[in-house]
């Protein structure tokens, strides 16, 4: 999808309905209310905008209004339902140059580090104040007034305690929170450690932020996705186009690098996108990840591409290894699996000796398996069908 240049006043559907009559989208009847919602809001934040401009004008506007006038939106629905296209549209359309988009699990990461810092500057004497919630959110607000979240979950008891009293202050200070999510609000950190400590985040959440329910028919991703190939080869310039061409189809918004922290460990992910993530052979097989790591990256992701594998043989045994037990964890976590590889599944593996050369039998079968259509039919009902899922 391309996003061409838009004007200052451009309206989310005007550019909505131009993509789709570029055929490079298609009109969803379930998405259009939350793109006049999000139009609204757009709306607002101009006028919020205009309103904070020098003169007379905007000094009177001032004093007859506050931010927290501007309420944001939390949209919620199936995966694969077009919210992340939409939150592209939205953030591209966004006024000013204060306002940022994350993904919510690296925003709390760097929330949690902030108030590290900041509990250590007070241990050192460079601040005065014992509660580091306040002084991180009024950073946090000069920084961007408009806060733009992909994936919207708690799954964290560390994250979970603070949530309630971080976004209270960071609405005081005038921060206006639009975010995606699989959950509804009420949904959120069910069954969590100490929930009862959390509930009170989702009443702040409701009364700073318009809910919608993108309840669409249609799951678009596993539309791309079904059309996909599963498993490329051999290694070559054309096996690499037809994987970034599969890695497009399936990332909807901006790709990035993400840590995953396993046991106070980092297991760094080169390439992820809502719940996709893109690995080298390298990333995942050479270095010295284990079943934790490995099962880490299956909850975190349902969709993994695993590009460059070599046929393995007796001198790749832990290469191997590690190969079987990430195969084995994302069958269990029935994960959609996208691999350019050296031979056909088949031929993978050369090695003759070893409890490995049995071993890879299993691997050759369910890589198989996970290139049917049965296998993309459970993982829809698996992850974009389940209700509640993250």
């Amino acid at each position: 999808m391309s996003l061409q240049s838009s004007s200052a006043e451009e309206t989310l559907r005007q550019v909505y309905d131009d993509l789709a009559h570029r055929r490079e989208i298609r009109t969803d009847p379930a998405q259009i209310p939350v793109v006049e919602a999000l139009d609204d809001l757009l709306t607002r934040l101009r006028g919020r905008r205009i309103s904070k401009d020098g003169g007379l004008f905007g000094r009177i506007l001032r004093r007859r209004s506050s931010p927290d006038l501007v309420k944001g939106l939390y949209v919620y629905g199936g995966v694969g339902r077009g919210k992340t296209m939409l939150m592209d549209l939205f953030f591209s359309l966004a006024p000013g140059k204060k306002k940022k988009r994350f993904h919510f699990n690296d925003f709390m990461m760097m929330v949690h580090d902030r108030i590290a810092a900041h509990r250590l500057d007070r241990k050192e004497g460079r601040t005065r104040e014992d509660d580091p919630i306040p002084p991180v959110a009024r950073v946090l607000a000069q920084e961007a007034q408009l806060l733009c979240f992909d994936e919207f979950t708690v799954t964290d008891i560390a994250d979970a305690m603070v949530l309630s009293r971080l976004f209270s202050a960071l609405f005081e200070n005038g921060v206006v929170l639009v975010a995606t999510s699989n959950v509804a609000p009420d949904n959120l950190y069910t069954n969590g450690l100490n929930r009862q400590l959390f509930v009170p985040f989702i009443a702040v959440l409701k009364a700073h932020a318009e809910i919608l329910n993108l309840d669409s028919q249609t799951d678009y991703r596993l539309e791309k996705v079904g059309q996909l190939p599963v498993y490329t080869y051999p290694l070559g310039e054309e096996t690499r186009s037809r994987m970034r061409q599969a890695w497009e189809a399936l990332c909807e918004g901006a790709s990035q690098p993400e840590d995953i922290i396993v046991k106070g460990r980092k297991v760094h992910v080169p390439c992820a996108c809502g719940r996709s993530a893109r690995f080298d052979f390298v990333d995942v097989c050479l270095k010295a990840l284990g079943a934790r790591d490995y099962l880490a990256i299956a909850a975190r992701f349902d969709t993994v591409m695993i590009e460059n594998i070599p046929v393995l043989d007796d001198a790749a045994r832990n290469e191997s290894k590690r190969f079987i037990l990430l195969i084995d964890t994302l069958y269990d976590h029935h994960a959609r699996v996208f691999v350019s590889a050296a031979a056909p599944v088949t031929s993978l593996y050369s090695g003759r000796t070893g409890v490995e050369a049995f071993e890879f039998h299993r691997t050759v079968s369910r890589l198989i398996e996970m290139q049917g259509e049965d296998w993309l039919k459970q993982w829809q009902i698996v992850h974009g069908m389940a209700e509640g899922v993250d």
